[in-house]
Formats: C-alpha cells, sequence, structure tokens
C-alpha cells in the first residue's frame, strides 16, 4: 500500500490511482500469468513512463490511460505471438543502465517533495534546475517528516522490520507525526472511497504518434521488467516459468488497470522476494494481495488521506536507491571498458533523453561491440600455411605434400563460423600474405566452419576472384553441409570446376600438388591482378 500510494503520487495521477494498478495488475496478472509466486503492481520504470505520460496529457488524463490500455493490449499480443522467450535475450549493461537511470530519475523527482516543494512538471531536467532553490529554501514540516521517514525504511531493525515492514512504518509513523506534530506539510488530500469507475478511452489524431509511441514503451517496459523478475522467482522457487503466458497475464492486468484509471505495473522484484520467502508459491498470494488492498482502498480512505507527501518521497527514494545497479557499480573499475561505457551511456539517456531510445542506444552499442569481439576471434581462427611446419594438425602425409611443394601450395584453414563482421578483413589479411603471387594453388580448407552468412560466402567469393587474378588454381576442402548450401545458392561454387572440391585434405593436397606441377610446367604470370 505505501509503494502504491507514492507511486500515483509521483506519476502526477494521483493516490488512488496508485492503489487500482497495485489491484488490478495484481489481480489480474496473478489469475493470468505464467509465474506462480510473483505478485504484480506499480513499479519504477513503469511509473517514469506514466509520469510523463500525465504531464503531457494534464487536460485530457484519458489520452494517458489510453495508452496504458494499448500497452496491456500489446502485451496480450506478444504473449500470444511466443516471443516472450526473446525479450530477456538483452545484454546486462544495457539492464543495469536502465535500471540505474531509472533509480537515478525516482531520486531526482522525489528532491523537491521531500522538502516541502511540489514535484515539477516537465520532468527530470527542470527538477535539477530547481534542486539548488529546493534545498536552500525547505519548507521545515515536511523536512522533518522526511527525514523521519528517511529513517524509518533505512534503520528499521531486521526482526522489526520482518513483523512491520519499513515503508508501513515509515508510512505509519510519518502520518501521526503529521497528524499531531508537523500539520503545516502538504499531504496527499482527497481519496474516493467507492469501487473505481470506468475511464472510457479517447483518442485523437493530434495524439496518436504519441499515444502508439508511449503504449509501445510500457509493453516492452513491462515485459522486460516482468520476465526479469520471473527469472528471479524462478531461482528462489527452482521453478521454470512461461514467459508467453506471464506477458498475457501481465498484459490483461495492464490494459484492465487502464480502463478503471489505474497505473501501469509489472511484476514487482521485492514484493515478490517477499511473497516466496513467507511461503507463497500459488497464485492465490498474489490475488489475495490484490483483494486485501482492495478492501484498504474501500475502508481506509479517508485515513489515507493525511499521509504527507514527504513521507512518501522518503519511501520513494529508498526505492530509487534500491533499484540503481550497485552491483555492477562496486566493480566498474575492473569491469570490462566496453560494458562499462554501454551502461554509462544507457543511464546517461535514460536520466536526460529518452527511455525507449536508451534501450534502442544500448542495443545497437552492445550488437556493435559485440561483432567486434567475434570477428576479431574469427581472424584469430584463420591461419595461413605456407611449409609443413605451419599447421600442427597436419598429418604427416599431409605436411609431406606441403613440403615436397613448398612455395608452390598455400593452405587457408579456416575453424569456427564466418561472418559478416570478419569476412572482408580475411580478404585483407590474405591479401597482405607475403610472395602471395608467387603460390601456384591455394586450397582453402572449410572443413571446420560450422556457419557461414552471405557477406562471409561473397568473402569466399572475392578469395576465388583474387587467386584466379594471379593464375592460381583454388581448391576446397570439406565443405559442410549447411555452409555448401549457402555458398552454391550465391553461385560461389559456380567459379570453380566440379573437381577442385574434396571431402579430405589430404586429398585436396595431393590435387594441389597435380596443379602445381602442370601449372610449373605453363609459363605464369606474378604481375598481380589484372
Amino acid at each position: 500500500m505505501p509503494l502504491a500510494l507514492a507511486f500515483g503520487v509521483a506519476s502526477g495521477a494521483g493516490a488512488t490511482a496508485g492503489l487500482y494498478g497495485a489491484i488490478f495488475v495484481g489481480l489480474f496478472a496473478a489469475l493470468f500469468g505464467g509465474t506462480p509466486a510473483q505478485v504484480s503492481g506499480p513499479t519504477g520504470p513503469m511509473t517514469v513512463v506514466m509520469a510523463g505520460l500525465i504531464a503531457q496529457f494534464g487536460q485530457e488524463p484519458s489520452l494517458a490511460f489510453t495508452a496504458v490500455i494499448l500497452g496491456g493490449g500489446l502485451q496480450i499480443l506478444l504473449g500470444l505471438s511466443g516471443v516472450g522467450q526473446y525479450i530477456t535475450l538483452m545484454p546486462y549493461p544495457v539492464i543495469s543502465g536502465f535500471m540505474s537511470g531509472i533509480g537515478m530519475i525516482i531520486i531526482i523527482l522525489q528532491a523537491g517533495p521531500l522538502v516541502g516543494h511540489a514535484a515539477q512538471s516537465g520532468g527530470v531536467l527542470p527538477t535539477l534546475v530547481m534542486l539548488p532553490s529546493f534545498v536552500a529554501h525547505p519548507m521545515m514540516d515536511a523536512l522533518v517528516l522526511g527525514l523521519v521517514s528517511l529513517a524509518c525504511v533505512y534503520g528499521t531493525p531486521e526482526r522489526l522490520g520482518k513483523i512491520v515492514p519499513p515503508p508501513l512504518l515509515a508510512l505509519l509513523a510519518g502520518t501521526i507525526l503529521g497528524v499531531v506534530a508537523f500539520p503545516g506539510a502538504p499531504v496527499i488530500g482527497p481519496i474516493p472511497t467507492n469501487f473505481p469507475l470506468p475511464v472510457l478511452p479517447s483518442l485523437h489524431l493530434d495524439a496518436v504518434k504519441v499515444v502508439i509511441g508511449q503504449a509501445i514503451v510500457l509493453a516492452v517496459l513491462g515485459s522486460i521488467d516482468s520476465l526479469l523478475t520471473s527469472l528471479v522467482c524462478d531461482n528462489m522457487t527452482r521453478t521454470r516459468h512461461d514467459s508467453n503466458r506471464e506477458l498475457i497475464g501481465q498484459g490483461v492486468g495492464n490494459a484492465v488497470a487502464g480502463f478503471f484509471g489505474g497505473l501501469p505495473g509489472a511484476g514487482a522484484t521485492m514484493r515478490s522476494v517477499v511473497n516466496i520467502r513467507t511461503g507463497g508459491r500459488t497464485p492465490i498470494s498474489g490475488s489475495l494481495h490484490a483483494l486485501i488492498l482492495l478492501a484498504v482502498l474501500l475502508g481506509l480512505g479517508p485515513l489515507a488521506e493525511r499521509i504527507p507527501l514527504a513521507v512518501l518521497a522518503g519511501i520513494l527514494v529508498k526505492v530509487g536507491v534500491d533499484i540503481i545497479d550497485w552491483r555492477f557499480l562496486k566493480h566498474v573499475v575492473q569491469a570490462p571498458r566496453a560494458d562499462v561505457t554501454i551502461m554509462v551511456v544507457v543511464c546517461g539517456m535514460t536520466v536526460l533523453a529518452d527511455l525507449i531510445m536508451a534501450v534502442a542506444v544500448g542495443l545497437v552499442l552492445a550488437s556493435v561491440l559485440f561483432v567486434k569481439r567475434m570477428a576479431d576471434l574469427e581472424l584469430m581462427n584463420l591461419r595461413v600455411i605456407t611449409d609443413r611446419t605451419g599447421e600442427s594438425s597436419l598429418t604427416e602425409e599431409e605436411a609431406a605434400v606441403l613440403g615436397r611443394h613448398e612455395g608452390q601450395i598455400i593452405l587457408i584453414h579456416i575453424d569456427g563460423p564466418m561472418s559478416f563482421g570478419s569476412a572482408k578483413d580475411m580478404v585483407r589479411r590474405l591479401e597482405g600474405v607475403s610472395r602471395w603471387s608467387s603460390f601456384r594453388v591455394v586450397v582453402l580448407d572449410l572443413s571446420d566452419v560450422p556457419a557461414i552468412d552471405g557477406t562471409a560466402a561473397l568473402a569466399v567469393e572475392d578469395m576465388i576472384r583474387m587467386a584466379q587474378s594471379y593464375h592460381q588454381h583454388l581448391v576446397l576442402v570439406g565443405m559442410q553441409p549447411v555452409v555448401t548450401k549457402v555458398l552454391a545458392g550465391l553461385g560461389v561454387l559456380q567459379l570453380l570446376p566440379p573437381d577442385h572440391h574434396h571431402a579430405r585434405r589430404l586429398d585436396a593436397l595431393r590435387h594441389a600438388a597435380q596443379l602445381a606441377v602442370l601449372t610449373s610446367e605453363q609459363p605464369h604470370s606474378a604481375s598481380g591482378p589484372r
């Protein structure tokens, strides 16, 4: 309840919207989801996106909730299409940077309410501009209550925390102090105590682009957040969740929440961990959590009206600090530079730019760096052998053939997959081989290549044409069926005579020896490419 109220206030939609989101997302995600022990509700990342929507459509909040409904519908489609199992295939530095950025956003946005000032419209940058003024002119009643809230969430003894959760203790202590001793602090204000009424979705041409764009953000973000929590639940319960069903459950919960004016939500890691540690293993616990919140809403609404905003801000600051990925930050000095770069870029863009753009840039950057690393490994697996001592894996017979024709036969052995990342560099490396033009036969050994893409296949064509330009014969060795299919499909094999392809390297070298002898009896051009 404290987190639901706090997220509701932080979003700008009101404390009630936070409770509605916790009720509907929690209930329907538990009933229809694929992670039995997971507890769902409003989360920090989803609240940050919703705050942007509310700020943009403050005069027409129904547009913001339309985005929530559409986001839920997209999650259902993702689940039905079976892509749930792929969503978690995201590099850890991207997740780390994104979550740390979300944590920083929450802390920055709560700086004003923590000291008694209203939250700034416009997001992070206007709040950062106003921070010096907030610190220089605090409202003392609110500041005291904010510090009490922080003291409760950080200083509650573990034994007491198992009986009364620290956020709830902060809520109770701060509210009582606010009523008794510090009445000047801003409070939540009126909260409806009746069952939520439907909010009819609306959409017009001016808002279509923004609403659909933010719906996609909510769907992707909620899916990633939920499935990562599902993995945590799996590790704790030694079970395996159903990713696609989980997305369907989360989508139903978010669609219903949006229809009733509630915040969007996702699987909440800390709530799920608490549920599991106290014995929750079935959807009953998640459903019961939502129903109890509904009972609290209907019966205790008037009491919640007196909760100071500074107390909720203190609770949310703790949430923001917990979201930051301290595990990665503690090892940032020793971590690979590429991973640190990705994390910093994504974190910075999350805080200062756009959430979905931050993830997109992070994914592109991680993919490019991954391709570069794989290309370097592929190049390391390319060996150019010109004599009998150049390759330890050669048999005695193979080494003998090379020894008898040293300077006439060059053997190129590639061990591992060939992809677009290394294709051009492989050709350049061969072009740089000393005295390349003096060789009469090139033996290209692809027997240890398990896979090849189109770009690499065209690089093989470049190797063949380079050999032909020097009037050299090129003999292929032992292609696997999948490699043969790609090379044949692109017409590469048509450039060679049918007898220039052998299953065994020894047979290819013997054929190369024959070709070297025949070629030596003919004039050989060493003038280079024509």
